[in-house]
């Protein structure tokens, strides 16, 4: 299962800015990830970066949609972790959206991330 999945499945609810997640051991179950990237094999995985582009910041979102609600806003040429992609909404031709670990496990729109170094994997 991946974190993504997991996390949909608790049903998540921002709360003031903060990511409240009911139960929050199962989504640690069956190899998931937790905040800092740690794999619960015992291996790290490192988070990708990235660059925010959009002239007047980014606002990330609770899903992969421009739709969904914002949890909070990153600022221009804001550097950002980046957990993985996913397909979403497209914005400007481009449909993928990097889940960001920085807390708030929010969506920003990769047409306006920049990647600095390798492009992240696949959720």
């Amino acid at each position: 299962m991946s974190l993504r999945t997991a996390l949909v499945s608790l049903g998540i609810a921002a709360a003031g800015g903060a990511l409240v997640v009911g139960a929050a051991s199962p989504a640690l179950a069956n190899g998931a990830h937790d905040d800092w990237g740690h794999h619960h094999d015992g291996h790290h995985h490192e988070f990708y970066q990235g660059r925010v582009n959009a002239p007047g910041g980014l606002n990330l979102r609770d899903k992969p949609t421009r739709g969904s609600a914002v949890i909070r806003h990153a600022h221009h040429g804001e550097i950002v972790s980046i957990f993985c992609k996913t397909p979403g909404e497209s914005v400007k031709g481009n449909p993928l959206w990097y889940l960001l670990a920085d807390g708030t496990w929010a969506w920003g729109a990769a047409r306006f991330i920049d990647n600095i170094g390798p492009a992240p994997r696949w959720c």
